[in-house]
């Protein structure tokens, strides 16, 4: 697993695999209120927010992403490259960006009001994107 100040990423393995394909655990014992399915093309930019009540969890089903870590009122920036069976969990007050290397699709699962029609609802967006202060920072 790895891990720093906030976002912790875990690669998922394989539990079952056979002549039909594979089964994957994406987590077990841990339920969740929201689940979408996001896609996104080769250098597309998802996120750029954070959530103040919500807990976000993101599993990559295939490709490859940069992400992209801050903490509300701090200056420093993580970075960090996530792909296939990779599972991050983001902190609450953690803003999140993904920037994809490849044509890609993750699934996004929430516990919190951040699901649904009440999407916008804890969703607070930041005016300048991640990977930018990250190049800055550099």
């Amino acid at each position: 697993m790895w891990n720093n100040e906030s976002m912790k990423i875990e690669h998922r393995d394989i539990n079952f695999e056979d002549a039909r394909g594979a089964i994957t655990d994406v987590f077990v014992g841990t339920p969740k209120e929201h689940c979408t399915i996001i896609t996104t093309k080769k250098g597309g930019v998802r996120g750029n927010h954070y959530h103040q009540k919500s807990q976000q969890s993101d599993f990559v089903v295939s490709g490859s992403f940069k992400i992209y870590s801050q903490k509300v009122g701090e200056e420093k920036v993580q970075e960090a490259v996530i792909k296939t069976n990779d599972y991050v969990t983001w902190d609450t007050n953690e803003v999140h960006e993904f920037v994809a290397q490849e044509d890609s699709v993750f699934i996004t699962f929430v516990n919190g009001p951040r699901g649904g029609d009440d999407f916008e609802k804890d969703t607070f967006r930041v005016s300048v994107p991640l990977h930018e202060l990250f190049e800055k920072q550099a």
